[in-house]
């Protein structure tokens, strides 16, 4: 998929089809996602668990749309991202780690069905079944906040007015929105859309103001950190990549020409992992020809320094009258006793609004009416 075409421009989840391919794209995120956190205990070997979600996923794919030529098929490898590791740790078999009791556990992935793409992060705490202090206020801030912003996202809804919620959240938990981080609006092969929220802004980093619109599809990624926001590249390898769709270049090696070739059969146009490629040295090499001549965009290994970093991703669906959830678990809050609790009466009861679609048209025509 080299570029979006004019058919993929037009699809939006108003054509028929489509958001049946977001939401069964999401079903298998939940379920993997699911299995993965099952297997996060102490002493478990990092890069075998996210092995085993990408092949839980593809298992799961093989059971959907087998009677038509759709593609499918991960839309972001699982990665599972510890502490003060702000994401994208999926490391090679070589270079893995084990978890440790009490390791605050980021674990993200995603499918896509014939393009469309749902994604989904959790965080946990490893071996950790009661969590105290900055651990619980970490947690639960990213977790309402994602959960505001589930509730908040509609038609004319402005993309800095859901990032001030994240802002407000973190805020009476004594917790820091970390920087750089952009929720994406997504498109058919697109993991990154150009509408975006973004998930705290400075002086230096900002984004125009859009407002949400009808049929909007948005992987509402939120990280919160215990430190001060700001992140530097860790020395951990990279191995999370997505292909340049805009550059080409005949690769010089037999093994660089061999490796790219896997990535466009089977990685056209979303993420993978290196840990996908059989032969770890080969992989190694060729990928550091790739970006040479920058035909892969990399997902570096970000880090917080001295923090503990928590993510909660979900998947939604704008529709005229309601907002769907596409992706995403929730979380038992009654787990978490958290140092701080939120301070405006207002954003307590907006997460206790119900979000199933009756209960969204009910209020809507209520507004109406007062309107």
């Amino acid at each position: 998929m080299d570029q979006q075409t004019e058919q993929d421009k037009l699809e939006s989840i108003a054509t028929p089809g489509v958001l049946d391919k977001y939401q069964n794209a999401g079903k298998i995120v939940n379920v993997v996602l699911e299995k993965v956190i099952a297997k996060i205990q102490p002493d478990a070997d990092i890069a075998s668990i996210c092995a085993f979600g990408d092949q839980e996923i593809n298992g799961e794919l093989q059971k959907v749309y087998n009677k038509k030529n759709i593609e499918k098929g991960l839309a972001f490898p699982t990665t599972i991202s510890v502490n003060q590791i702000c994401g994208h740790y999926s490391p090679l078999k070589s270079e893995s780690s084990n978890l440790a009791k009490g390791d605050v556990a980021k674990i993200q992935l995603g499918v896509h069905i014939d393009g469309y793409i749902a994604i989904a992060a959790h965080t946990v705490v490893v071996g950790e079944d009661q969590v105290e202090g900055q651990k619980a206020d970490v947690i639960l801030a990213a977790y309402q906040s994602v959960q505001a912003l589930f509730r908040s996202i509609k038609p004319g809804t402005t993309n800095t007015a859901l990032t001030k919620l994240i802002q407000q959240i973190a805020d009476d938990h004594k917790c820091t929105p970390l920087e750089g981080v952009l929720s994406h609006e997504v498109k058919r092969h697109f993991i990154d859309g150009n509408k975006v929220i973004i998930n705290r802004e400075t002086q230096e980093q900002r984004v125009d103001e859009e407002e949400i619109q009808v049929n909007d599809v948005f992987v509402l990624d939120v990280y919160i950190t215990t430190g001060d926001g700001k992140t530097k590249e860790s020395e951990l390898r990279t191995t999370v990549y997505k292909r340049a769709l805009d550059r080409q270049y005949q690769l010089k090696t037999k093994h660089g020409r061999a490796f790219m070739q896997e990535v466009y059969e089977k990685y056209p146009s979303l993420c993978f992992s290196l840990r996908a490629f059989e032969d770890e040295i080969t992989a190694k090499l060729a990928v550091q020809e790739c970006a040479k001549h920058e035909l892969l965009n990399p997902y570096p290994i970000l880090i917080s320094p001295n923090s503990i970093v928590a993510q909660f991703t979900i998947t939604v669906a704008v529709l005229a009258n309601s907002t769907i959830q596409i992706s995403g678990l929730k979380l038992d809050e009654t787990k978490y006793k958290s140092t701080h609790d939120l301070t405006d009466p207002a954003l307590k009861e907006l997460l206790k609004l119900p979000m199933d679609k009756e209960s969204q048209k009910k209020r809507q025509l209520e507004q109406k009416q007062k309107a």
